[in-house]
């Protein structure tokens, strides 16, 4: 199968095969023609396998090919993206597959001036890529309308609700024209994404061209059990150990971010960070500096877990393991791309054993667990399995009691020296956003 035979146009198959796209990827494949059909469409797909031209090439063409010209401040496709580095990768990448085409593509983020936005919506634009927030923002200033609308991409969405965007999504829901084609794309779905494609799409079309939740086969995972004060020690160790050369590390915190990026720096090793509290422009030159190995070591929280991309990044390191579980596919999806190899490595303490058995529950596999020498953690690691449930260490038999004397009583549970207890693996509440769902009109 080839492009061509998707009934792509001529100046989109040139830009294509100027990027080097020889085949169409399994979600492009089905994407593609379902898109130019005008269906909605839910499609699953693991990170790195096209997603972004199965949703982007069609679009471009069916907005080439039919519908008025854009108004002033009016936009013909919109799409929505969680953070400003995806936005902005998703954007470089239509700019390119529309090299050909006589369309006007633009991204707005926050973290920088509205202003120049607003005055580049002036003209209109046929495909904004926007992160929910800023969208908002523009659309209640009047620098945006959307009843030119034709057709609405959720990118990433089950990142959108993990980052609380839900009263934003329902919100600009409600600013959209009832006719217009949908599309829904992401790496995973958990059941609240399954719940809003419910209320936002009409009869959609549903791709899973991998296994639902499933880390990409092509990155080698394991898990290196460590007590936490040990965390940075043996990272560095590691890092030495391996020869490592470019790393992207994924810490829980903004702080933890820093103070692991000081003190890599302190002990001379090119070591750079990105976090929410860091300015754009700061997050990109970081960013840039790492694709261009200016910078061995890039430590992020989960803002750079999707919309990096990162040619032949060889490895990534989980220096704490994410609060929820499909992030832990988003960010090892970082590496192994493209059918490219890759290693992920995750340093758990012993109270991250539930996030632990969390991820080895999701992704219906048990990690393989390397100790390393010198840092076996006095804390054990209890043992966890692909069945979600924590193995907690046999007890000793209590011995018997001896008749006469009177001892201690009531003294509680036992519990082994270094053992921690098992706690029930909790899955944190996200909200979903409840639309005001009326008949809708087919198309």
């Amino acid at each position: 199968m080839t492009f061509a035979t998707l009934g792509l146009i001529e100046p989109l198959l040139r830009a294509l095969e100027a990027l080097g796209y020889q085949t169409p990827t399994p979600v492009q494949a089905q994407a593609i023609p379902a898109v130019l059909a005008g269906r909605d469409l839910m499609a699953a797909a693991q990170t790195g396998t096209g997603k972004t031209a199965g949703f982007a090439v069609p679009l471009l063409q069916l907005l080439t090919m039919e519908g008025p010209k854009v108004t002033a401040n009016s936009v013909r496709a919109l799409i929505l993206c969680p953070t400003r580095e995806l936005a902005e990768q998703v954007h470089a990448s239509v700019a390119e597959y529309a090299e050909h085409l006589p369309l006007t593509t633009y991204a707005v983020y926050g973290g920088v001036s509205i202003n120049p936005q607003m005055m580049k919506l002036r003209k209109g634009v046929d495909i904004l890529v926007a992160t929910p927030g800023r969208l908002i923002d523009l659309f209640r200033q009047n620098a945006l309308k959307l009843n030119q609308l034709q057709t609405l991409v959720l990118d990433e969405a089950d990142r959108m609700l993990d980052l609380g965007f839900s009263e934003e999504l329902a919100n600009i829901y409600r600013m959209l024209p009832k006719k217009r084609q949908t599309l829904l794309f992401s790496a995973t779905f958990s059941d609240d994404i399954r719940l809003l494609a419910g209320q936002m799409l009409n009869d959609p079309l549903s791709i899973e061209v991998s296994p639902r939740n499933v880390a990409a086969n092509t990155v080698k995972q394991w898990v290196v059990p460590v007590d936490k004060k040990r965390k940075a020690e043996l990272f560095v160790h590691l890092m030495r150990k391996g020869k490592w050369k470019q790393v992207l590390v994924f810490a829980k915190t903004r702080n933890g971010v820093d103070a692991l990026v000081d003190k890599l720096q302190g002990l001379g090793i090119n070591a750079d960070g990105i976090h929410g509290d860091k300015p754009q422009a700061t997050r990109q030159r970081a960013l840039d500096r790492f694709k261009a190995s200016d910078v061995q070591i890039l430590v992020a929280t989960d803002v750079a877990a999707r919309g990096l991309d990162i040619e032949d990044l060889p490895m990534v390191v989980n220096f704490d393991l994410p609060i929820v579980a499909e992030d832990y596919i988003h960010r090892i999806g970082r590496t192994g791309r493209a059918g490219n190899t890759g290693e992920a490595i995750s340093l758990v303490c012993a109270d991250e054993v539930n996030m632990l058995s969390a991820i080895e529950m999701l992704t219906r596999q048990t990690l393989t667990r390397k100790m390393e020498q010198d840092f076996e953690p006095e804390h054990r690691v209890p043992d966890t399995d692909a069945s979600g449930q924590v193995v907690k260490k046999p007890k000793k038999p209590k011995k018997p009691k001896t008749s006469g004397g009177g001892g201690k009583r009531n003294l509680g549970k036992w519990v082994e020296s270094g053992e921690v207890a098992a706690e029930p693996s909790i899955k944190p509440v996200r909200k979903v956003p409840v639309f005001n769902t009326g008949p809708r009109k087919k198309k």
